[in-house]
C-alpha cells in the first residue's frame, strides 16, 4: 500500500514539476522597477532590515534608514552606499509615537517624499506572559503593531496624493497561529492592520498605492535564541528577504515563507508524529502539502510546527 502511494505521490510531484515550469515560464508576474524610488526601511541595522537594504540598493532605490542602534544603522548605509546607492540614515526609536512624526518631517524636508515604506522594525520580549515585565510586553506591541499605524499617516498621504506607492509590511507567520503571547498578538495585529489598509486603499480608489505583506516564519536572526522549535528549522535571513523582494517587486500582496501549505491533524498539538509509520506518514503529508503551492506558486496557509519560548535575547529593532 506504501509503494502504491509513494508512486502516487511521485507522479503528482512530476505533474506539478510540469505546470509549475509551464507556469513559470509563460504566467511569470512582470517585476516592476524601483530605480530612483525613496525607499524608507525601520529596523534597518538588523538582520533582516540590512539584507533588504542592499536588495533595493541593487534595484537602484535612493534609501531612508532607521533604527534605534545609530552605529548598526550606519554600517547598513556604508554596505548599501558601496553598492552605489544614496543612503540617508535617522535614530529612530518607533515605540515612540512623536519621534516618528518629527523625524517624517525632516525626511520630507530633507530628502523628498517616500514612495517605498517598508515597515520592518520588530521586537520580542520571548517570555511567557506571567513572567513577563509589562514594559516588555508594552514595547513588543508599540514596535510590531502600533508604529505601523504612525509610519503609515506619516507617509501614506503624499502615496495618495499622487496615487503612487509601496506599503510593505514585515509581519510573521506566527501572527498567523498562536505560540508567544506578546510576539504572535503584535504580529496578530500587523496583519490585521495590513489587511484593513489594503481595503481602506482599495474602497477608495487608491489603486496606484500597492501593499505586501511578508508573513515568513522564524528566520534564523538570532531574535530567536531560546526558541525551542519542531519539524521545521528557522528560515536563512537571505533567502527570506530575496523570497519577500521577488513578492515586492511583482507587486504580490501576501507571501507566506515557505510557501507550504499543511493537513491539520498532522499539526495538531506541534505535529511531533514517531515511528516509522508516522515518518511515512509526514513525508506524505510534505509531498501532498507542496503539490498545491508548485503549481500556483502562492502562499497557502500557515506554516507546520510548533515552538515553545524560553527568555530569549531579544534586542531593540531587530527584524523578524
Amino acid at each position: 500500500m506504501i509503494v502504491i502511494v509513494d508512486l502516487l505521490l511521485m507522479l503528482i510531484n512530476l505533474t506539478c514539476s510540469i505546470l509549475n515550469a509551464v507556469v513559470q515560464t509563460f504566467l511569470r508576474p512582470r517585476l516592476k522597477s524601483i530605480d530612483g524610488e525613496l525607499c524608507l526601511i525601520t529596523g534597518a541595522g538588523g538582520a533582516l532590515g540590512r539584507l533588504f537594504a542592499l536588495e533595493f540598493a541593487k534595484e537602484g532605490a535612493r534609501l531612508v534608514l532607521w533604527d534605534c542602534n545609530g552605529p548598526a544603522n550606519e554600517h547598513t548605509a556604508e554596505l548599501a552606499r558601496g553598492l552605489g546607492a544614496q543612503v540617508h540614515t535617522h535614530t529612530v526609536d518607533v515605540s515612540e509615537r512623536r519621534s516618528i512624526y518629527e523625524t517624517a518631517d525632516r525626511v520630507r524636508a530633507e530628502v523628498g517624499e517616500v514612495t517605498i515604506l517598508v515597515n520592518n522594525a520588530g521586537v520580542v520580549a520571548g517570555r511567557r506572559l506571567l513572567d513577563c515585565p509589562d514594559e516588555l510586553l508594552e514595547r513588543t506591541l508599540l514596535v510590531n503593531c502600533h508604529a505601523l499605524f504612525w509610519m503609515t499617516k506619516a507617509f501614506l498621504p503624499h502615496m495618495k496624493a499622487k496615487n503612487h506607492g509601496h506599503i510593505v509590511t514585515v509581519a510573521s507567520a506566527l501572527g498567523l497561529f498562536s505560540t508567544a503571547c506578546d510576539y504572535c498578538a503584535s504580529k496578530f495585529g500587523a496583519v490585521g492592520f495590513h489587511e484593513s489598509l489594503t481595503h481602506e486603499l482599495l474602497a477608495e480608489g487608491a489603486d496606484g498605492v500597492k501593499t505586501t505583506l511578508v508573513c515568513p516564519y522564524i528566520v534564523d536572526t538570532g531574535m530567536f535564541a531560546g526558541c525551542e522549535i519542531s519539524l521545521i528549522p528557522p528560515l536563512e535571513p537571505l533567502y527570506t528577504v530575496q523570497q519577500s523582494m521577488k513578492a515586492i517587486l511583482a507587486e504580490q500582496q501576501m507571501i507566506c515563507i515557505p510557501r507550504l501549505m499543511y493537513i491539520p491533524v498532522l499539526t495538531r498539538h506541534g505535529g511531533n508524529l514517531r515511528g516509522r509509520g508516522s515518518t511515512v506518514m509526514r513525508r506524505h503529508q510534505e509531498n501532498m502539502n507542496d503539490w498545491a503551492s508548485r503549481i500556483f506558486g502562492l502562499p497557502t496557509a500557515s506554516p507546520m510546527g510548533s515552538c515553545s519560548f524560553f527568555p530569549a535575547n531579544a534586542s531593540c529593532e531587530n527584524a523578524v
